[in-house]
């Protein structure tokens, strides 16, 4: 029997498909390639959302990649955060601007969206919440492009579109508590599985439903450690493949796609992401997503380094180098 939380292969997934854009190309181009074929709603107040990660994290996206993204495509963007639900180098506001300081983050504005408190927005079809808890400061923008780190998260099985936005977006107090501890419950961390994946996913809604069609997503396949950028130096090493840029203004195809390249890989390149994924239960967020009507899971990947042809995951997996840390 296939439960909500098993992969569903491509031949029996149902509904229509939507656009998907993918290059090898991991460098600064390659970003600007990909985001260009999806920025077409993006306009004026524009909140760049990013994992800027905890101090000297290894396996962020490159600053110099997002500030040549930035310079242009992007000149009057602006990136924005939130202050973290765990103790540590972003849990305050001062905190996070250090950090953000010794990561490099000090070529464009960085907007701490809980900083001065939180806003509410509704939870449309929602079993959990009616409302989630924001950073304040995301009303403040009209649109917003979701710069994310595929990787794999220690309690979401894999971090890809939907846990930037839907942990990335709610403030640090409210917000992020609501998805991860039950009231009154004494451990910080103890909702998970299947519920995490739903809250943060209904979390996310909120976000996208505020912007409508002025968002739009970017998955950079790159240092997929099996841990998220919030352990910083302390991440597993990276033993997955690097894999290039995927792009759509679908969150669910983009995130579902990134899945499929990894579940295609050889089973010695993917052995321990899938197992992070698998052992968390990490995709029940595409089968929420997809029962909340937020995207397709079916989609066309488009080959940007060869004509825009059609490929599949396969392909996109197809003769990939093993993983060396850059230096």
């Amino acid at each position: 029997m296939v439960t909500v939380s098993d992969y569903l292969p491509y031949a029996q997934r149902t509904g229509n498909e939507s656009v998907v854009y993918f290059t090898r190309d991991l460098s600064a181009q390659g970003l600007i390639k990909a985001y260009e074929q999806v920025n077409g709603l993006i306009r004026g107040r524009v909140g760049v959302k990013l994992h800027t990660g905890e101090q000297h994290g290894p396996n962020i996206i490159p600053r110099p990649w997002v500030k040549a993204l930035m310079e242009k495509d992007l000149p009057d963007a602006t990136i924005i955060e939130t202050n973290t639900y765990y103790d540590g180098d972003r849990y305050t506001t001062e905190q996070h601007r250090r950090t953000l300081e010794v990561n490099g983050w000090t070529f464009r504005p960085v907007d701490i969206l809980d900083e001065e408190g939180t806003a509410l927005l509704p939870v449309k079809g929602g079993k959990w919440f009616r409302e989630m808890s924001v950073g304040a400061h995301l009303l403040h923008y009209d649109s917003m492009v979701a710069l994310t780190h595929f990787k794999g998260h220690t309690q979401g099985g894999f971090g890809g579109s939907n846990k930037n936005i839907g942990i990335g977006c709610a403030d640090g107090r409210d917000g992020k508590a609501w998805i991860h501890t039950t009231p009154g419950q004494p451990d910080q961390w103890d909702i998970c599985e299947e519920e995490f994946m739903e809250r943060m996913t209904e979390s996310t809604k909120a976000s996208i439903d505020h912007f409508g069609r002025k968002v739009t997503y970017v998955n950079v396949m790159r240092n997929m450690s099996v841990d998220c950028d919030c352990a910083g130096c302390e991440a597993e090493p990276v033993v997955t493949p690097n894999v290039g840029i995927l792009s759509s203004t679908d969150i669910l195809a983009i995130d579902q796609a990134c899945v499929d390249i990894v579940w295609a890989m050889k089973p010695e390149e993917h052995h321990d992401l899938v197992e992070r994924i698998v052992s968390r239960h990490g995709l029940r967020q595409l089968s929420y997503m997809k029962e909340l009507g937020m995207g397709n899971d079916r989609y066309v990947l488009i080959d940007l380094d060869n004509g825009g042809q059609r490929i599949s995951a396969a392909d996109a997996a197809r003769g990939l180098k093993p993983f060396v840390l850059e230096q």
